[in-house]
């Protein structure tokens, strides 16, 4: 079981509606009990509240479903926030049985409560599909208030009725009373994507970002950014947050920190060449904007400062090598559960470096974050690489690699999930084997310097 991610017993985390208020996060989130697979009983959200990402107070199911006949059979996704002096909840009825009746699946409900934790519905089907949109594919509200407008606006995901694979778009309504909805068009559709999933839209600064889950291309949670809300909607060179294994993240402020909730899917098999399946464990990533207006992400300093002090495995270290691979073995991971460190620079001509992890000593047989640097990226494999025993699509990021900038790579293992960050750029990945229990760094044709790596693993007391 995870010593620091999160994931209720013997269910699988879903989308999460986080809210964030006075250093505290409350997730809102659906609980997967996948009896007998991915939405197979009915769910509602359930809440759990956490001030650090190490340490969570639950509250089990705080909005139940609905019952088999109800609109709200499922409680998809939507947005909690404060407005009118309570605190609402737009959510997404769904019943599977619906569409099969001619009846519509997915309508837009609204609950309310006084203090995070006591929820009463309304009973409203307050937005209906619109004419022109796949009633089957209408969900996921963020409700904010307009200062411009003076009105609240609300966009949601759907697809556009048509031919066309690539219909995904994101739509918008208006209201002044969070009760009369008025319907004002398309948001933004890129003719990009099949289908737009939960939405989000924050400001920082002079910016305006709107991120969205797609998959149908990478699978990935994506965002584009604008200094207006009439756009355009403008792509950075890297436009994600994390790779094909991170899905669905929303994001909230608590007054400090902008945090993306996001959960790393689970193998249909647990096997390294198992298909991805719908939930898994929660994973936070902090979010931070760059000098050129880009978003990054990080670990939160709170998990950071949860583990131990770390102990030193190499001051100063170098690797050099002209036409082969040179490797430093740094640690043993002996319960797949630790935060490792450490601050690189590399040389020109240097082909690739990166470190390895579960590894056999013996035969070499690892889990490889790697960094080529001619090809600008970052990815994670298994040594050796046997088709039919990895599936790795997706499994990699676009990073900007330059010859003498430091880098400073954070490892978080935790049982079969790994996370890297490197210089605000993550990478969350699912390993369902322990070849050994190595880590070593290594770099391929060229020079590394390694300053500083330390490993941790345990958490305070």
């Amino acid at each position: 079981m995870y010593q620091l991610y999160y994931q209720y017993p013997n269910t699988w985390f879903g989308d999460c509606m986080p809210f964030g208020k006075d250093g505290k996060f409350y997730l809102f989130h659906q609980r997967d009990t996948r009896r007998p697979g991915p939405f197979g009983e009915p769910f509602g959200w359930s809440l759990a509240v956490t001030s650090d990402f190490v340490h969570y107070e639950d509250y089990g199911t705080v909005l139940p479903g609905g019952g088999d006949d109800a609109q709200d059979q499922f409680i998809f996704a939507g947005t909690v926030f404060e407005a009118e002096g309570r605190y609402h909840a737009m959510y997404t009825g769904y019943n599977r049985d619906y569409e099969k009746q001619g009846k519509k699946p997915q309508i837009l409900m609204k609950a309310e409560s006084d203090d995070l934790i006591h929820w009463q519905k309304n009973g409203e089907k307050l937005v209906e599909p619109q004419p022109g949109y796949e009633p089957q594919d209408w969900r996921d509200p963020f409700v904010f208030w307009d200062e411009e407008l003076r009105l609240y606006r609300m966009i949601l995901g759907t697809r556009k009725k048509s031919e066309h694979i690539n219909r995904g778009c994101s739509v918008w309504f208006t209201s002044p009373d969070l009760k009369n909805w008025e319907f004002q068009g398309d948001f933004w559709a890129p003719n990009l994507y099949s289908m737009h999933e939960m939405p989000d839209l924050f400001r920082i600064g002079d910016w305006w970002y709107l991120l969205i889950s797609e998959y149908s291309e990478k699978n990935k949670i994506v965002y584009r950014r604008s200094k207006s809300l009439n756009g355009p909607w403008l792509a950075p060179t890297d436009d994600a947050f994390d790779g094909r294994c991170y899905y669905a993240g929303r994001t909230a402020f608590d007054g400090k920190r902008r945090v993306l909730f996001g959960w790393v899917n689970t193998r249909d098999t647990w096997q390294d060449s198992a298909e991805w399946t719908w939930g898994g464990t929660f994973v936070p990533h902090e979010v931070f904007q760059r000098e050129d207006g880009s978003l990054g992400v990080k670990l939160p300093d709170s998990i950071r400062e949860a583990f131990e002090a770390p102990r030193l495995l190499a001051q100063q270290a170098v690797l050099e090598t002209v036409d082969q691979n040179a490797e430093l073995p740094l640690a043993q991971i002996q319960h797949k559960f630790c935060k490792w460190e450490a601050r690189v620079r590399f040389s020109e001509g240097t082909r690739a470096f990166g470190v390895r992890l579960c590894q056999d000593e013996r035969t070499g047989e690892a889990y490889d974050f790697r960094l080529l640097v001619g090809e600008n990226r970052l990815s994670f494999d298994r040594i050796p690489f046997i088709p039919s025993d990895v599936n790795n699509k997706g499994l990699e990021r676009p990073i900007r690699l330059s010859a003498g900038e430091e880098y400073r790579l954070q490892l978080i293992v935790d049982d079969d999930i790994a996370v890297l960050y490197v210089n605000g750029v993550a990478l969350s990945v699912r390993m369902y084997r322990q070849p050994g229990t190595g880590i070593s760094l290594y770099v391929t044709d060229g020079r590394l310097e390694i300053q500083e790596s330390s490993i941790s693993d345990r958490l305070k007391d």
